[in-house]
């Protein structure tokens, strides 16, 4: 048990008084960026999160000597955890060489075959700058090969913040996309059969982040044929779950075949990258000899770009043997189970799920999961909680944060080939004092 309890007031004026050079940094910071001082939304957090100097493997540190073990992990991009030594040795060397031909390289043919050999849709591949630019030339080849201009996504899967595939409708105007429930195979094929769609999204593992709300995988199996049959294009956004858990992705673990996948995050091994990969015919419009009116013209000054290809090629390298995903996986497992045996002794109604990005429920079980990957709930609105049970989740994080755990506001936690057992003995430890103060508090509810 911990020795004091902090309420959530008294946990904000001690985090301020020992991250001074952090508050200070966010004082300046909230003159200048609109989203509350942040640059990302889920890097928003009040009172704020630390400003961090360096990072190395599993561990982070800020301005104020902080050392924090990252279940961050670059939003998901860096599976082989910080600084890793081959990524390091590749962009020192392409620094050297130069950071921008403006033309043609080797790097990007080195990095495009990789890609290739390990994902076996990826006929052809084309790169831009990050996993939202790939979800829009997705789109735009879709409707060039097809001939249709609507789009057909499903509930809460994210795949970016422009208009058509934001989550957040504020702003936005979208009017060639439909979005329907999750999982109901009936529900999609009375859609498709209209014959409007070109394709349609699903993202890798399920929506948020790999699968807070995870697919029936017979559902996503069944998806690609299903389209097919109507002749609409099925693409899965791997942007998070590309290498992640498998090098032929989410795909090969759930045994799916789309039309077209895009990629992000861990491709570029920590810089920023996109891509779509799919059947060549699909990318025909990209060519100088397609039909007049039908060519697409792709420019983006930071396509493949040599640093990046070089950070890519490295880290797909490391890949190819599947050792840090397996590792990640393996890990992942540590801290679910731990954590889960953690809850159960506290009774609190409350899981950890997923692979190799745990998510956190909290809230009533409706059944007992029988895999890794599954939620206590099948309805989206229990899972993904109210406003009260994502407060829960904030200040989850911000306790664990104080401990020297950082995680995405107490959400998930983004598991690395880096991650030792020894941090996740820690993290556990942090966790259970964590959950100890919330309840002690009385603002954790336990069964």
């Amino acid at each position: 048990m911990i020795q004091s309890v902090l309420t959530r007031e008294e946990l904000v004026r001690e985090y301020e008084r020992t991250h001074p050079r952090s508050l200070e940094l966010h004082r300046r910071a909230a003159r200048l960026f609109g989203a509350d001082g942040a640059t990302h939304v889920a890097r928003v957090m009040d009172p704020f999160r630390p400003y961090v100097t360096h990072a190395q493997g599993s561990k982070k540190w800020d301005v104020d000597g902080h050392e924090y073990i990252d279940f961050v992990m670059g939003h998901g991009a860096l599976i082989l955890g910080h600084g890793h030594p081959r990524i390091l040795k590749a962009c020192q060397e392409q620094l050297a060489n130069g950071v921008h031909y403006g033309e043609n390289h080797e790097l990007e043919v080195r990095w495009g075959e990789l890609i290739q050999q390990m994902m076996p849709i990826a006929e052809r591949i084309e790169f831009c700058a990050s996993g939202q630019e790939a979800n829009m030339m997705a789109m735009r080849l879709a409707r060039v090969a097809t001939g249709r201009k609507k789009v057909l996504r499903f509930v809460e899967n994210f795949h970016g913040w422009a208009d058509e595939v934001t989550l957040n409708t504020a702003g936005a105007v979208a009017p060639a996309v439909d979005v329907i429930p999750m999982n109901d195979l009936a529900v999609v094929e009375k859609a498709l059969a209209t014959r409007e769609y070109a394709v349609v999204f699903a993202e890798g593992g399920g929506a948020h982040m790999a699968g807070q709300i995870p697919w029936n995988r017979s559902f996503i199996r069944a998806l690609p044929e299903l389209a097919r049959k109507y002749g609409t294009l099925c693409l899965i956004d791997e942007v998070v779950t590309g290498f992640r858990e498998s090098r032929g992705g989410w795909q090969e673990v759930v045994g799916a075949k789309p039309d077209l996948s895009t990629l992000g995050k861990c491709v570029g091994g920590g810089l920023g990258v996109g891509a779509v990969i799919g059947r060549a015919d699909l990318f025909a419009s990209l060519g100088t000899k397609a039909p007049a009116g039908t060519r697409i013209t792709h420019s983006g000054t930071w396509n493949a770009n040599p640093l990046t290809s070089a950070s890519g090629v490295a880290a797909c390298e490391l890949y190819l043997d599947g050792a840090p995903q397996k590792k990640a996986v393996e890990m992942g497992a540590y801290l679910r189970e731990a954590g889960n045996q953690v809850l159960r002794d506290r009774k609190v109604g409350g899981l950890l799920y997923g692979r190799t990005i745990i998510h956190v429920y909290f809230g009533p079980f409706d059944f007992q999961p029988d895999n890794e990957y599954t939620p206590p709930a099948a309805d989206v609105s229990k899972i993904v909680g109210s406003k009260e049970t994502g407060a829960l989740k904030n200040l989850l994080g911000f306790h664990l944060l104080h401990r020297g755990v950082a995680t995405m506001s107490g959400r998930f936690f983004v598991m690395s080939a880096a991650h030792s057992k020894q941090d996740v003995d820690r993290t556990i430890e942090a966790f259970a004092e964590s959950l100890d103060n919330m309840i002690a508090e009385g603002v954790l509810p336990q069964t």
